[in-house]
């Protein structure tokens, strides 16, 4: 059973209809009380597999969730996949969309919104610690976000799925990182203003890393480390799922550029490595310190 939760405007109906594709036997909004019933009758009874949405409408029921979802993972097969979003970007997505966030309607006193869903994040904290896959869908489209859903839950795939993300600091590190790993001691193309507009995955800035011996070293080192200790790490955590954050100051050139040369040197020993870059596309020429 797969238990669907997180953030409100975070992507749960996006992915409970995803699951749907996939197979999946689709419960959505069901309540906390239900839940221990939901899993004395479907265990080992269902043959498809089953996923459920939960959310923060009540929040008296909601403090008692993490407890029992320990307990009733000693009876089923429980994971949970945890839906995260920045905060501006789910009041974007709830402007765009004009509807009341689930804390202002159940709420004796409602909140503002960016309160409402600081609030929100506060409740689902216990949850998020427990889950098994985290996705920030801050950056995510439509497409983007059932792509990778069915990247990682889709019956083809491999049993370890790892992502690769470059990001920039001043955008905030990714939230569901296992690892992160700080490039911003590399040279930085930033101050050549001939390439300064280009990303790392292009021509100019790969010319322009590789003209030092301390990028090369970098990669080489870190994807040899990678290689080495990920099988372990794995196994050791009992990890499905592992996150690996690389970043620089923007998330323009360095970061992007060695997380694609690490992602070459590991794809052949894990077929299941996606590749993303989170913040290339925020990027606007002169405006980022990369």
């Amino acid at each position: 059973m797969l238990i669907i939760t997180g953030l409100a405007g975070a992507g749960k109906t996006i992915a409970l209809d995803t699951l749907e594709d996939l197979g999946y036997y689709c419960i959505d909004n069901l309540p906390s009380a239900l839940l221990d019933s939901l899993v004395r009758d479907f265990a080992g009874k269902q043959p498809q597999p089953v996923a459920v949405a939960m959310d923060s409408r009540n929040a008296a029921d909601l403090a008692a969730l993490p407890e029992k979802i320990r307990h009733l993972r000693t009876l089923a097969d429980i994971q949970i996949l945890f839906l995260t979003a920045d905060t501006d970007i789910l009041v974007r997505r709830y402007s765009e969309t004009r509807r009341p966030h689930p804390l202002h309607i159940h709420a004796e006193n409602p909140r503002a919104l960016p309160e409402a869903i600081e609030y929100e994040r506060h409740l689902l904290n216990p949850l998020m610690n427990l889950a098994d896959i985290i996705l920030d869908t801050s950056h995510y489209s439509v497409y983007q976000l059932k792509d990778r859903l069915r990247t990682v839950l889709g019956d083809a795939a491999p049993s370890l799925i790892i992502t690769l993300q470059s990001f920039g600091f001043k955008h905030g590190t990714p939230v569901n990182a296992d690892f992160l790993f700080d490039v911003r001691f590399l040279p930085n193309p930033y101050w050549d203003p001939a390439i300064r507009a280009y990303s790392g995955s292009d021509a100019p800035i790969i010319e322009f890393l590789e003209r030092y011996d301390e990028p090369r070293r970098f990669v080489a080192d870190t994807a040899a480390y990678l290689k080495n200790w990920l099988p372990a790490f794995v196994q050791g955590s009992n990890r499905a799922y592992l996150t690996i954050g690389i970043g620089c100051t923007g998330g323009q050139h360095r970061s992007v550029y060695v997380t694609e040369k690490i992602g070459a040197l590991l794809k052949p020993d894990f077929p299941g490595l996606h590749i993303e870059h989170r913040d290339r596309k925020a990027y606007a020429s002169g405006s980022n310190h990369e």
